[in-house]
């Protein structure tokens, strides 16, 4: 699966949205787009279509997707019965990369991804290597037992013990688990970008 290679921090001054806590302090101090003729003091006004491009952009963006796998998650959640939006942002949060990183067993998404990518999570006792891998109620996430060992998650157990996770998974610090206890509802998705104006983007 490709990736967007281009600089966090960057992205967050194009869209205008700080998509990493490293990216919150420039775009305290550099909060336009970057490039020759970023800082100046008229922002274009966007059309219909301008935003809810943009909304689009920061979601990908966000979620660390491309184009080809995002318009899938949306024509699936478009198929279903159910509010489209609600349920876009069900399958973006249900992938795998997002739950570790939502748990706090990854900094950011991207480091989430990582563990995945590199084969240090398991679902229910078995590996899984494929960050858009999609949990359901009652997985059982965890770190592999040789990877316990690593400097990546030797001091893991002991900062779990600070980090309140999402009321939809549960935490095992000791044994470095997360249990899924079912979907998270729109209110429980702290969601940077309008699902709404991304579900009329694709259905024109």
């Amino acid at each position: 699966m490709g990736r967007n290679l281009e600089p966090q921090v960057k992205r967050s001054r194009r869209l205008g949205e700080a998509l990493t806590e490293k990216a919150v302090k420039y775009l305290a101090r550099r909060n336009f787009p970057p490039g020759v003729h970023g800082n100046t003091k008229r922002k274009p006004q966007l059309t219909g279509y301008g935003l809810q491009l943009q909304e689009k952009q920061k979601a990908k963006a966000v979620y660390g997707i491309l184009e080809k796998q995002f318009a899938n998650y949306v024509e699936k959640a478009m198929s279903k019965r159910g509010n489209s939006g609600n349920l876009l942002l069900q399958f973006l949060e249900m992938r795998l990369d997002n739950v570790f990183y939502r748990a706090g067993f990854a900094k950011t998404r991207r480091m989430g991804r990582q563990a995945v990518s590199h084969a240090h999570v398991t679902v229910n006792g078995r590996k899984v290597d494929v960050p858009s891998f999609q949990v359901r109620a009652n997985d059982v996430i965890g770190v592999r037992e040789k990877s316990k060992k690593s400097s990546l998650y030797a001091t893991l157990s002991e900062s779990l013990q600070k980090i309140e996770a999402p009321s939809w998974l549960s935490i095992n610090s000791k044994e470095l688990t997360i249990k899924v206890l079912g979907a998270p509802k729109p209110e429980e998705i702290p969601a940077n970008f309008d699902v709404t104006k991304i579900v009329e983007f694709y259905s024109r």
